[in-house]
């Protein structure tokens, strides 16, 4: 958890926009891959792969924010 707590929300908001939607056209690569997921197309390696490194800084800050919203919960 310290780590999380470490670090910054914007930082990880910039992560999430940058990396986590490139390239943005024709679509995001996060969109792409969950799509391909709900098809049951996602089956090679390097998709795998894209989907990890594209979803990551979105796992994060979705972590982040939670438990941002326990630390105030606790803290009243």
């Amino acid at each position: 958890m310290k780590f999380l707590d470490s670090l910054p929300v914007t930082t990880l908001v910039m992560m999430s926009l940058l990396l986590g939607l490139a390239p943005f056209v024709p679509q995001p690569h996060v969109v792409e891959k969950l799509q391909m997921l709900a098809d049951g197309t996602l089956s090679r390696g390097i998709d795998i792969f894209d989907l990890l490194m594209h979803g990551t800084p979105w796992l994060l800050l979705i972590a982040k924010l939670v438990r941002m919203m326990q630390l105030t919960i606790q803290s009243k």
